[in-house]
């Protein structure tokens, strides 16, 4: 059976630049937004730094779950 998920592939090509983009401000934001709220500026830094692991974790996690999917599917015992 062929499955042909045609939003898996929008979603794989979207990704890639999202990484990107919240790469660049997801950090920034966080920044601001805790500065906004008068908290000391190395806890903003602090915060704003931690946002990036954050989306490392988010990018590791898509990959552990894309890699047991094909693991699955390309079992010779099913």
């Amino acid at each position: 059976m062929i499955d042909d998920d045609g939003s898996a592939d929008l979603f794989n090509g979207f990704w890639p630049f999202m990484k990107r983009v919240l790469m660049l401000f997801l950090p920034l934001w966080v920044f601001l937004i805790a500065i906004s709220a008068k908290l000391p500026l190395i806890v903003s830094a602090i915060l704003a730094g931690l946002s990036v692991s954050l989306i490392a974790y988010l990018e590791k996690k898509k990959m552990i779950q894309n890699n047991n999917t094909i693991e699955k599917n390309n079992s010779v015992i099913k």
